[in-house]
Formats: structure tokens, C-alpha cells, sequence
């Protein structure tokens, strides 16, 4: 059995699970600090609020899965990625923690501060930007390795246009996909106001997804021809990516469906990150570390294989047990039952 196809599959659902999980957090804390300055804050933030409240503790917990899992199949990206994310990993830890901070400050302070929230919400764009290095360094020209180890070019890096429309397109997905969420969220709460509020967000933010998309691909033609040519042969799963988009576009435009709007959201980003990943394979960094040969032995793949799925077949009931016990309760999401767990 191919314990590496399988592995790395696994690995890039936990992947998918964080981007999706952690953008709804990420921009749903830029809202309500964009909200504060707006002066809507009185409309958006107890939506927010009910929804960051359970939510919050569990969605690193993909990232952990992934994070092991990388090392714990394919050992050289420790060698590579620990050297060459040393600088982007401090620096995202640094904004988790100043994250994690708000939440203790938040819970025990009668009177939040608009700093407090100012950091909650920069954290929530500054962290998907760091993280999305790790993508950016993937794709190769950036890492030279010799005698004297690995090193990372950080002025080529900081220069790459193929870099930092990466960077842009991960801060558009934060704010894309978290007013697509709070759209469906505030339509199930039947808040007329916030509905009115988060809609309008989602459709300022559609063209520049949809432009920023786009520009990526082109940058990737510039900066790694040989894995552009290889996403041509998978030009389907973009496309069915691009009319996931179009149906979410329009229902919400048209004010309906929000929740099967919202399912549409996570199957643009599943064709299109899937997509993306199935055409970069065999490589996870290229041209170092190639899942042909960087795998761990055959023993130890097929136990994390194992252990991983069955990680996934429990990470996932229970995250739909808590959608179903709070985010989704009729009660809950109307603000009637915030005391009610």
C-alpha cells in the first residue's frame, strides 16, 4: 500500500480543516475591531462573540495534527523548514501568544480597551501572512543548502512578487471566507442588522479574491514553471473551485440559501487547495524533499497512517458535536441561551 499517498492526503485534510477553521477566527477578530472603529460593534460583536466563545480553543488543533504529522512522516522537514521558518514561526508564535493574551484579558476585564481588540484583530491578518511563508518557501528558489547547512535567502524572499501576492491572497481568504461564515451565521440568528452588515463585507471582498487568485497563478508561472504546467493538467478542480464560487456569490446576493452558500465557500477552497496540492506532488519542498524519498520507514508510516486517521475520524465527530451543541443550537445562536452551557 502507498502509505505516503495516503499519508500526505491525511495530512493536507488537517491542512484544509485549519485554513477554514482559523480564517473564520482570524477575520471574525478583525470585524469586531473594524466593527469598534465603525461604530457597529453593538450589531456584529454579540454575533461574534457567540461564535468565537466555543469555538476559539479547538482550532489550532488541526495545525498540531499537521504539524506532527509532517515531521513524524517526512523527518527532512524538520532539517529544512527548521531553519528556514526559524524567523516567520517566531514571529507567528509571538502574535498567537499576544492572541491567546485577549482572550485571559478579555474574559476577566468588565470593560474591554480598543488596544486589546486593535491586537486581537491585527493578529488575526499578521498570522495567516507569517504562516503562508512556509507555502511561499515550498515552492523553492529560496532555500540554499551547503556544507555549512540550510540557509534561507530573506532578500530574495522579501523581494518575490510571487511571495507577497501569497501573503495578500492569505489575508483575503481570512476576510473572504470569515464574512461568508458570519453572513450564514447572523441569517441563522435572524439578525436582520448583522445580516444587512456581514453580507455587504462579503461582497466588497469577493473581487479582490477572485483578482488575487489569479495573480498568484500567474506568479507561480514566473517563480516555478515546471509546478504551473503540472496545475494546467488539473485546470478542472480550478474550475469547479471557480463556480463553487459563483453559486456562493450569488445566493448570498440574492439573500438566499446562506448555509448551502457557505458549503459552496468550503468547496471552492477544497477543489481549488486540493487541486493545488495533487499538482505539486511529488515535492513538499522543492527540490529538496520529495515524498518518494523523504518518507520515514515503511513500519513507522503505516502506524502514523493509522493513527492519524483515526485522529481524523475523532477530530471531526467532535467538532460537529460542538457545532451542534452551540453554533448551530436555535437558542444559542439567537443569544437566548448564552448562559444556557
Amino acid at each position: 500500500m502507498n502509505y505516503e499517498i495516503i499519508g500526505v492526503a491525511v495530512l493536507w485534510t488537517f491542512l484544509y480543516g485549519y485554513i477554514i477553521v482559523s480564517a473564520i477566527d482570524f477575520g471574525a477578530g478583525f470585524y469586531n475591531f473594524y466593527s469598534k472603529l465603525t461604530g457597529d460593534d453593538s450589531i456584529i460583536s454579540p454575533i461574534i462573540k457567540r461564535y468565537l466563545n466555543p469555538v476559539w480553543e479547538v482550532t489550532n488543533v488541526f495545525f498540531v495534527f499537521f504539524f506532527v504529522g509532517i515531521v513524524g512522516f517526512y523527518p527532512d522537514t524538520a532539517y529544512y523548514y527548521g531553519t528556514a521558518l526559524l524567523i516567520p514561526a517566531s514571529i507567528a508564535l509571538i502574535l498567537l501568544a499576544i492572541r491567546g493574551s485577549y482572550y485571559a484579558f478579555n474574559s476577566y476585564n468588565r470593560e474591554p480597551k480598543l488596544s486589546w481588540a486593535f491586537l486581537y484583530g491585527a493578529t488575526g491578518l499578521l498570522i495567516p501572512a507569517s504562516l503562508s511563508m512556509a507555502l511561499v518557501i515550498s515552492e523553492g528558489g529560496y532555500i540554499i543548502e551547503s556544507a555549512e547547512g540550510v540557509r534561507l535567502q530573506l532578500e530574495e524572499l522579501f523581494f518575490s512578487t510571487y511571495g507577497w501576492s501569497v501573503v495578500f491572497l492569505a489575508v483575503v481568504i481570512v476576510l473572504y471566507v470569515s464574512s461568508g461564515f458570519l453572513t450564514f451565521y447572523a441569517a441563522r440568528a435572524k439578525d436582520s442588522q448583522a445580516l444587512h452588515l456581514v453580507r455587504r463585507w462579503f461582497l466588497i471582498w469577493t473581487l479582490p479574491m477572485l483578482f488575487i487568485s489569479q495573480f498568484v497563478f500567474l506568479g507561480l508561472r514566473e517563480h516555478n514553471r515546471e509546478h504551473f504546467l503540472r496545475a494546467q493538467d488539473y485546470w478542472y478542480m480550478f474550475g469547479l473551485s471557480l463556480a463553487a464560487m459563483g453559486i456562493a456569490v450569488y445566493l448570498i446576493w440574492r439573500k438566499r440559501r446562506f448555509g448551502l452558500a457557505f458549503i459552496m465557500i468550503m468547496l471552492q477552497f477544497a477543489f481549488a487547495f486540493y487541486g493545488y496540492g495533487i499538482s505539486k506532488l511529488p515535492y513538499i519542498l522543492y527540490p529538496y524533499i520529495d515524498i518518494n524519498t523523504s518518507v520515514v520507514n515503511e513500519n513507522m508510516a503505516f502506524s502514523l497512517t493509522v493513527a492519524f486517521i483515526l485522529g481524523l475520524l475523532l477530530l471531526i465527530p467532535s467538532l460537529g458535536m460542538l457545532l451542534r451543541l452551540f453554533l448551530f443550537d436555535k437558542d444559542y445562536v439567537q443569544g437566548k441561551g448564552d448562559n444556557k452551557y
